[in-house]
């Protein structure tokens, strides 16, 4: 059967697909060209012609997923009612036993950004916007009254920390922490910093 013909922005999202499965599934150091081009039946060829060199491919994959996630993020935090609601559906979605994809996939971009400026840029980037949809969010509900918080900005930064060091124990580290035992201290840093009592939380859900 003849392939589908693509336009442009069309195969460059298909590649980038591509690319972040191949990724998650072979690491950043281990993945080719080739892996990317055999996973959709095309030509080495093609995939340079989009982005011209692995490097450009990798960082091209992870603003794409970083993209997808920051989509996910702003749905989430845009939802018309409480700020306590909102943040709540957005720490449980991005905490690493919620529903958010590719723990792995950013652990090995962190790890890589050590060494790739341009993925360096990505992850900073992605953490800078994540951080600051938190802070206002945090600040919208401190303004409304619904909690207390007297810095936003440092509640973001260590809710962020403890997320991301919470999805290296899970990811990594096998029975290191139960999902049930990390869900329940993120449940307890979040009232924390917004000045509640757990069973607040449990009660913006319903």
């Amino acid at each position: 059967m003849a392939r589908v013909r693509l336009s442009v922005a069309e195969r460059r999202e298909e590649l980038l697909r591509a690319a972040v499965e191949q990724i998650e599934a072979r690491g950043v150091a281990a993945v080719r060209i080739a892996d990317v081009a055999s996973a959709l039946g095309v030509s080495n060829a093609l995939v340079l012609y989009h982005f011209a060199t692995k490097e450009k491919l990798v960082a091209a994959a992870f603003t794409h997923a970083a993209e997808g996630d920051l989509a996910q993020l702003r749905k989430l935090l845009g939802r018309r009612t409480t700020a306590l609601r909102r943040l709540r559906a957005a720490v449980r979605w991005y905490a690493p036993t919620g529903q958010a994809k590719g723990w792995r996939l950013w652990i090995e971009g962190w790890a890589a950004a050590l060494r790739e400026p341009a993925l360096q840029e990505v992850t900073r980037d992605l953490d800078r916007q994540w951080k600051g949809a938190i802070t206002d969010v945090i600040a919208e509900g401190v303004a409304a009254q619904e909690f207390s918080c007297p810095d936003p900005t440092g509640a973001a930064l260590r809710l962020t920390a403890l997320l991301d060091g919470l999805a290296v124990q899970l990811t990594s580290y096998s029975g290191a922490v139960s999902r049930a035992r990390a869900q329940e201290w993120v449940d307890e840093a979040l009232a924390r910093e917004l000045g509640l009592e757990r069973e607040a939380l449990t009660a913006s859900a319903r």
